[in-house]
């Protein structure tokens, strides 16, 4: 059970930053149209999520788990990760909004956006599958646990995503385009760190 809380809290924590766009449109939002609307952004973010982690839930029990699978699993799901930290790092930033005032704003249509953004991003599908995967062969591909360390995850997200969006309105007038392009790179070391440590441990326990 602790290992399913460490690994949901590191999901969560790694989900929250690996959507891209959807990442830098949050607090984009924020910054243009303050807290409501770029929360409301994460939320339709949070119904994605859990309509694609179900679909890899439901559709996991078509599959049937093999132990000599959980070498590859690790070495690929850290590969995957290790490409999106070096893409984040390497990746230019181009921000042209404007500080203007706040204005009433839809959260229904800001939730929708962020529903769309996010379902619609064929990696966000395959960073739950990966994780899935990931989960599988840590906790022995027991559903209840890996039930906990999903639900772990997405909260994980959605307060990270809260903070992120209440900092991004408060001080809407201060964050420049260089301070995401900080953020960015920080993002990328701790998705790299996070992908080396899962190469090595499966390598230690498989290949050594």
């Amino acid at each position: 059970m602790f290992e399913a809380i460490i690994l949901g809290l590191g999901a969560g924590l790694i989900s929250s930053f690996i959507t891209g766009p959807v990442f830098f449109a949050m607090i984009k939002t924020a910054i243009e149209r303050g807290f409501k609307a770029g929360f409301s952004l994460a939320i339709g973010v949070f119904i994605s999520d859990i309509i694609l982690i179900s679909i890899v839930l439901f559709g996991s029990q078509f599959f049937v788990y093999r132990e000599n699978l959980d070498k590859y699993i690790g070495i690929i799901g850290g590969l995957f990760l290790l490409g999106v930290g070096i893409y984040y790092i390497s990746s230019r930033i181009s921000l042209n909004y404007q500080e203007n005032s706040l204005v009433k704003i839809s959260k229904r249509g800001y939730i929708i956006k962020g529903f769309l953004m996010c379902i619609l991003t064929p990696s966000t599908f395959m960073f739950w599958v990966v994780v899935s995967g990931i989960i599988s062969v840590k906790l022995n591909n027991l559903m209840y646990e890996k039930i906990i360390c999903f639900i772990i995850a997405l909260l994980t997200q959605l307060c990270i995503d809260a903070v992120k969006t209440f900092y991004a309105g408060k001080l809407r007038y201060r964050i420049h385009e260089s301070h995401l392009k900080l953020l960015n790179k920080l993002a990328g070391i701790v998705i790299i760190a996070f992908a080396i440590w899962l190469i090595l441990k499966t390598y230690l326990q498989f290949y050594s």
